[in-house]
């Protein structure tokens, strides 16, 4: 199994001297450049290299600039995704929003985890495990999605969340480490 493989199914892989993947990670990093460049009004070419950059998008979405992404193809987006201000995604492994997901402000979904004992830390190593955000999800600012998560469909995470293990549909979750306060019924 190489590296990449290795990435993609969530085991220990090497993430800071493998030439394959430092070049994916260079070419996402340079059309993230591009991208941040761009006037904010300039949607046409915005949505062309968001299109050319993730692995699956919608037609109707809109990030707010500056953002960046470690590889971009492991990205999904549904219908009607909206991102402000400086969203950070480390797609090391699956990210997939569903359609309707609002984020708000400094937001970051991160897959990417590192061994805890130094030798193995020093080496390069990390994992990556999936993230998934379901459908008509609002994000509030300054959250942090951890490794491996789950949110359901239909839930609000509170501004300054660090979440950390999924969270169920129909809830409004807030904190650090992120907890359901609130059952959402409609």
């Amino acid at each position: 199994m190489n590296e990449k493989e290795k990435m993609l199914a969530g085991e220990l892989y090497d993430a800071n001297y493998n030439k394959e993947l430092i070049k994916e990670r260079y070419i996402a990093k340079d059309k993230c450049y591009e991208y941040n460049q761009l006037k904010p009004s300039n949607h046409t070419e915005k949505a062309k290299i968001i299109k050319d950059l993730f692995g699956k998008t919608g037609n109707t979405f809109n990030i707010e600039q500056p953002f960046m992404c470690d590889y971009g193809y492991n990205i999904e987006i549904g219908e009607n995704f909206y991102s402000n201000h400086n969203l950070i995604i480390l797609d090391g492994n699956k990210v997939k929003f569903g359609d309707n997901v609002f984020i708000a402000p400094n937001c970051a979904f991160y897959t990417a985890g590192h061994p805890l004992d130094a030798e193995r830390r020093n080496k390069g190593l990390e994992y990556a495990k999936p993230i998934k955000v379901g459908n008509n999800v609002w994000i509030g600012g300054n959250a942090v999605i951890l490794p491996g998560v789950t949110i359901g469909d239909n839930v609000v995470i509170g501004a300054g969340s660090i979440v950390n293990r999924d969270i169920p549909s129909n809830v409004v979750a807030v904190g650090n480490p992120c907890r359901v306060i609130k059952q959402i019924n409609n």
